[in-house]
């Protein structure tokens, strides 16, 4: 560059172009438009009390939310790194049928599946234990 150039970026024509029929059109993020499942506050309260009681007890380490257009899920890991332990699905397609909620454990076998979230995941209690 000379010394008489300035350093400043001049936009070419195709830029300015590109920039009339795109700078003045607002586009939507796409998961703002399209709904999505997810666990309403109470059915969290509950998911988090028995996963605090076993992070607690050492058995489990991390957990994931995911919410899609078909289904929540709740997944549970022993380590960041492997695929989870359990997950917790609810899906409202099959609220009338079979139930919303169901305990799948990490080789796709659902456990238990029902209407109230508190007797699904009950499956997922430990034995007591003396102490």
């Amino acid at each position: 560059m000379s010394e008489g150039q300035s350093a400043e970026h001049r936009p070419s024509e195709r830029d300015a172009q590109r920039e009339k029929a795109v700078g003045s059109q607002v586009i939507p993020f796409p998961s703002a438009t399209t709904p999505q499942v997810a666990f309403q506050r109470d059915e969290l309260r509950i998911l988090f009390n028995l996963y605090g009681r076993r992070v607690a007890e050492g058995e489990w380490r991390d957990y994931a939310l995911d919410f899609r257009r078909d289904k929540a899920v709740f997944s549970i890991y022993r380590r960041t790194s492997e695929m989870p332990l359990y997950r917790i699905e609810k899906d409202p397609k099959l609220a009338r049928r079979q139930g919303a909620y169901a305990v799948i454990a990490a080789s796709g076998l659902v456990m238990k599946r029902g209407h109230d979230l508190a007797r699904v995941i009950g499956v997922l209690e430990g034995p007591l234990k003396a102490v």
